[in-house]
């Protein structure tokens, strides 16, 4: 398997998120779980840019698109 490009903590910049350890975590365990079946950039708390950025990067399957998958997991 590939090394990821990016790191979680590289994502949540990105995002404009505070992207250090605690914060993502924190960030983690207030939006998880998800509902089974919604998609990562469909979650209600993301702001239109970041989920176009989720959306787009992922299905562009871009440098972006192992830490969103990893991203996305640890929220469902």
């Amino acid at each position: 398997m590939e090394k990821p490009v990016h790191s979680m903590s590289s994502l949540f910049a990105q995002l404009g998120l505070p992207s250090d350890a605690i914060s993502i975590g924190q960030f983690i365990e207030t939006h998880r779980p998800l509902p089974d079946g919604m998609r990562l950039a469909e979650a209600p708390f993301w702001t239109p840019s970041q989920a176009s950025f989720l959306r787009e990067e992922w299905v562009e399957d871009a440098d972006w698109a192992m830490v969103i998958d990893e991203l996305n997991a640890e929220l469902h």
